[in-house]
């Protein structure tokens, strides 16, 4: 089936064809039919499966089929992040961009008064991150009194940051009747209790395969010591130097140091987390989409939900604490029907992790092997200042114990 044979208007068909979106993907099959019908839905869909226009498509022609004489605000879009809460505005706007259907981004981090504005002047869909929808709510800027849709993206992700009660608590300030919409790229008994206190009589859909990651992206993992990752990291950089790197780091101290180590190899590259002001952050995302940074070494802050297209490789630096984590992040790359590459750097006391992350994925992750020599060579090939060459054989032969914070 494609988009074409979908009952919806001729002009958000033209719309879905000027995007080149001929056939819908799995989740999208599988949820805009029930969408457009005015049922519930409750999806579980892993990354890069196209799961946002999947609620884009038939909210936008909902909302036209109403009419312009419905006012107020429609659809509410909530979601964890101010960076996916850009996102999926995005979207509306792009496929939305030839409909009379207006979208506004509200969240924190910048001044109210210009999203006030952009309120004052009429939207029938609001993507929002809960603090800021509750502010404007209590101080009477936002109307929730007209809401047909609810949807909620990233529900598993909201529930890890600790969102439920603001959920909970928007829910009751909503009209009981309403289409409710939950999707999450992982499942488990709390998510599922989570989604049965918004969804009624939800159509259930699990795309979720038995391993989470993607067909389109080969990964691997390389075991190599915590203080010997960033000549690795170097010499990877700098093999592939025309190609785009999304590098994950634990914490935002090790992101801006990994920065300043490829610094004095001479590879240019910014670092992402959330400790960065809202203005900068999106002006790193937007260079880095736009390829004007190649390499970008960022916390999970760019890990879920975040669209960037034409991610070539992902390194995860140091594993992540939690094995989902390892789905989202590899799945920055091999979006759509693009293949991608990961590769993991696993030192010694992250074999825990390790094994977590394969049992989560029911799967072993494939072992990039490395010979003695091979090791020693890409720790005497960097270009780091100083002439310790003896602690870098020590390290080589794997007979000093100690390690550094990396």
């Amino acid at each position: 089936m494609k988009f074409k044979d979908y009952q919806i208007s001729t002009k958000l068909k033209q719309e879905l064809d000027r995007l080149a979106l001929v056939k819908p993907t799995d989740i999208q099959f599988k949820s805009i039919r029930h969408i457009l019908e005015g049922e519930d839905v409750f999806a579980v869909a892993y990354t890069g499966t196209g799961k946002t226009a999947a609620f884009v498509i038939p909210i936008l022609e909902l909302i036209q089929r109403r009419g312009k004489k419905e006012k107020g605000v429609q659809a509410i879009v909530l979601v964890p992040t101010r960076e996916l809460a850009l996102q999926i505005s995005g979207v509306f706007d792009e496929i939305g961009r030839g409909l009379w259907v207006r979208t506004v981004c509200i969240h924190g981090g910048v001044d109210q008064e210009g999203q006030k504005e952009l309120l004052d002047q009429g939207a029938q869909v609001v993507v929002t991150t809960p603090g800021r929808m509750f502010d404007l709510v209590a101080q009477g800027t936002l109307s929730l009194k007209q809401v047909k849709h609810l949807v909620l993206d990233e529900a598993d992700l909201m529930l890890d940051m600790g969102f439920r009660k603001d959920v909970e608590d928007l829910v009751k300030k909503l009209p009981a009747r309403r289409q409710n919409l939950f999707f999450s790229a992982t499942i488990n008994k709390k998510i599922k209790s989570f989604a049965y206190q918004i969804v009624r009589d939800a159509i259930r859909i699990q795309l979720s395969p038995k391993n989470p990651v993607a067909k389109t992206i080969d990964h691997a993992v390389a075991f190599i010591e915590m203080d010997d990752k960033r000549f690795f990291l170097e010499n990877i950089l700098k093999e592939y130097e025309e190609s785009r790197f999304l590098v994950f780091v634990r914490t935002k101290v090790r992101a801006e140091r990994v920065v300043k180590a490829m610094e004095r190899v001479h590879v240019e590259t910014r670092f992402l987390h959330g400790g960065l002001d809202q203005k900068e952050r999106l002006e790193i995302l937007d260079a880095f989409r736009e390829n004007r940074i190649r390499v970008l070494i960022t916390t999970d802050v760019a890990a879920r939900g975040i669209d960037i297209p034409n991610v070539e490789y992902v390194i995860n630096y140091d594993l992540p604490e939690y094995p989902e984590n390892y789905v989202h992040r590899v799945g920055r790359t091999g979006r759509g029907k693009q293949r991608g590459q990961a590769l993991s750097f696993c030192a010694e006391s992250e074999l825990e992790l390790l094994e977590e992350i394969e049992d989560y994925t029911g799967e072993e992750i494939v072992r990039y092997e490395l010979d003695k020599q091979s090791y020693r060579e890409i720790l005497f090939d960097s270009e780091e200042d100083g002439d310790d060459w003896q602690k870098l054989l020590r390290d080589a032969n794997k007979e000093d114990g100690t390690e550094e914070n990396w």
